[in-house]
């Protein structure tokens, strides 16, 4: 439905649908409104005030001009300072009582939008971070479910744990936590805007829980909406991210700011608890993507390029800056699940304290060697020694086929695994339970690519295989557990050295998923058409290399076959893109092949271009590799 301005006249701005009505009050009269004891006086462009008439002809015209109205007297000013200046002698005069009878316009133009079985109110512009106080973003709802699940599992694990939202906004992240996890978390939305904290008391009383007002005087609470109904309490904080994490100790730490959050790592590392998790969200993806290098190198202290598995590479500078931080606190990381997408990047560590577990991921930050031509990359070795001749470590050759300097240094970056296979098992099962469709399918692909497998088995009855699972050395309660078989936080040192040791048990033992992956399109053959990726991939594990699909990108192979090898059955399985021209795909395939390769690699083209000449009965295919290939070729 239409609706039309209330403060522009019929002529000026015609009747238009909500979202649009929005946008225009947003921008034309709410940002350069007047502010006065909880009132806002907005620029009016009705007729209200007439302004010196022309006399056109035989006709007068009366020009009307934008004012504001005085909501202690009748006046009408044209502008903003004139009006703020009148207010101020309004109150010198102790004039501050007003002459109208309002209505609570705001709650009339908030916008109600529905997510996870929660209500939340919105202002207009809620989706534009500049143009509005409480930020809600409707693409980020697979993320908000993510770290829903994180804290379901680690609420399965101890109760009742205290979590933190230290960016607020509209509060939906917490008021989602507090309504469906219940008595087993007690939830604190933080915000440093007012507006923003006002929004989370309306949003907590539209969904009818308790609000905490004050943290320091327990007496001073405040129940809003039917506290018989739901007893969850929820607490509501206005102070900076870095003071409230300094003050107080939190089991799970969301940090979702506008842009980096390298910021606040210190601060969230500083009194997290042991065992407990970080979770942080970076939407600053121009410099994460390389699209902004300066910006990254500013931020994270990493050389990065544009590469073919950038969104992993933003993966990896992210928690990079995360074991840093957590190691400058005598504390280390175990990384549970990281994930890239279009519109942020997302991290979920669990904490580890202790120098041990710290120096441990701290050898785990190397730099990675990247070749510009066949994108080839490898992490440098373990040390301190300067090496000769760095290229020697990749596997390809085209530093010494091509001229000039062919690979680049990137990093500093994490070379240690992605995801926990446990963690994100029992994540799939909550969200199985709590009715989380849009993030099981990614989940199931996050299982698959931890283990390094295209074969799917999962089952939703029962998140544990045993009664008790080992993560990181550390026995994580089940639901079939007793109190006395699995290690908790704050143990004696015996138990932590028993700890640590189980835990390069583990680390020697697994084997984990490869780093990186390949673009089956960025190595595809001019003039061949590739297999599909299912077949693909169904060709790489036949020949023995461990292969799965990446969340990270859509066409990507996740494998720990080499790229030559990668190249090799790649081109095996091709087929030419004309119909009758069985002898032109050959051609084709040997003007692609790179200099580059591996000897090895070459020799196998050469067999199996040997074994295409066979098949081929017809003297064309001959008579152009003969001219093609060199003589010891075509002798082969």
């Amino acid at each position: 439905e239409k609706k039309p301005c209330p403060l522009c006249p019929e002529e000026k701005f015609k009747a238009c649908y909500s979202h649009k009505l929005h946008r225009h009050l947003q921008n034309l009269h709410w940002k350069v409104s007047v502010e006065f004891e909880g009132y806002r006086m907005c620029i009016c462009h009705l007729p209200c005030r007439p302004v010196k008439p022309n006399l056109v002809g035989d006709q007068t015209f009366s020009k009307m001009g934008a004012h504001y109205h005085c909501i202690i007297c009748s006046a009408t000013i044209t502008r903003r300072t004139d009006m703020i200046g009148h207010i101020n002698r309004h109150v010198n005069k102790g004039e501050t009582e007003s002459r109208f009878i309002t209505v609570p316009a705001p709650k009339s133009s908030h916008e109600v939008l529905k997510e996870s079985a929660t209500d939340v109110q919105v202002l207009p512009n809620y989706s534009t971070p500049q143009k509005t106080d409480s930020y809600f973003n409707p693409k980020m709802k697979l993320n908000r479910q993510l770290i829903f699940c994180a804290l379901a599992v680690l609420a399965e694990e101890r109760k009742p744990i205290e979590c933190l939202d230290a960016f607020g906004a509209t509060g939906i992240m917490g008021l989602q936590w507090a309504k469906h996890l219940r008595s087993s978390v007690k939830v604190t939305i933080n915000d440093c805007n007012e507006n923003s904290v006002t929004m989370i008391h309306e949003n907590c009383h539209l969904n009818k829980m308790k609000v905490k007002l004050n943290t320091k005087e327990d007496d001073n609470d405040e129940a809003m909406g039917d506290g018989e109904e739901n007893t969850d309490t929820i607490e509501v904080t206005k102070m900076d991210a870095n003071v409230i994490m300094h003050l107080r100790s939190f089991d799970f730490i969301h940090l979702d700011p506008f842009g980096t959050s390298v910021n606040y790592l210190d601060s969230a590392f500083r009194n997290v608890r042991n065992l407990g998790i970080v979770s942080l969200t970076s939407t600053d993806i121009s410099s994460l993507y390389a699209k902004a290098q300066h910006v990254a190198l500013r931020h994270y202290g990493c050389n990065i390029v544009r590469t073919e598995y950038y969104k992993e590479l933003a993966a990896r500078i992210v928690i990079a800056a995360v074991t840093r931080a957590a190691a400058r606190c005598n504390k280390g990381i175990e990384v549970l699940l990281a994930v890239a997408l279009e519109h942020f990047v997302l991290v979920v560590v669990r904490v580890l304290r202790g120098p041990s577990p710290a120096d441990d991921s701290a050898k785990k930050i190397r730099y990675l060697i990247h070749c510009q031509w066949c994108e080839e990359r490898i992490f440098q070795k373990e040390g301190n020694m300067v090496e000769e001749n760095p290229y020697q470590q990749l596997p390809c050759d085209c530093h010494g086929s091509m001229p000039g300097k062919t690979a680049v240094v990137l990093g500093p970056l994490w070379s240690g695994a992605l995801f926990n296979t446990g963690f994100l098992r029992r994540m799939l099962f909550e969200a199985v339970q709590y009715g989380l469709d849009e993030a099981q399918p990614l989940l199931k692909t996050l299982v698959c690519e931890a283990e390094c497998t295209t074969l799917k088995h999962f089952s939703t009855h029962s998140p544990y295989d045993e009664n008790k699972q080992e993560e990181c050395g550390v026995y994580i309660k089940t639901p079939n557990t007793s109190a006395e078989s699995y290690l908790v936080h704050r143990k004696r040192k015996s138990e932590e050295v028993i700890r640590n040791a189980a835990k390069r048990q583990k680390s020697e033992n697994s084997a984990e998923h490869p780093a990186f992956y390949y673009n089956i399109h960025r190595h595809s053959i001019k003039g061949m058409n590739m297999p599909k990726l299912n077949k693909f991939l169904n060709y790489l594990s036949e020949a023995g290399y461990r292969v799965s699909r990446t969340h990270f990108d859509p066409m990507g192979v996740r494998t720990n076959a080499p790229l030559a090898q990668f190249k090799t059955i790649l081109m095996k399985y091709s087929t030419p893109t004309y119909a009758g021209g069985q002898a032109e795909g050959p051609v084709h395939l040997t003007e692609d092949v790179q200099a580059g390769e591996q000897v090895q690699a070459a020799a196998d083209c050469k067999a199996e271009d040997a074994e295409f000449l066979e098949d081929d009965k017809s003297g064309v295919a001959v008579a152009m590799f003969t001219k093609d290939y060199p003589t010891h070729c075509a002798a082969d």
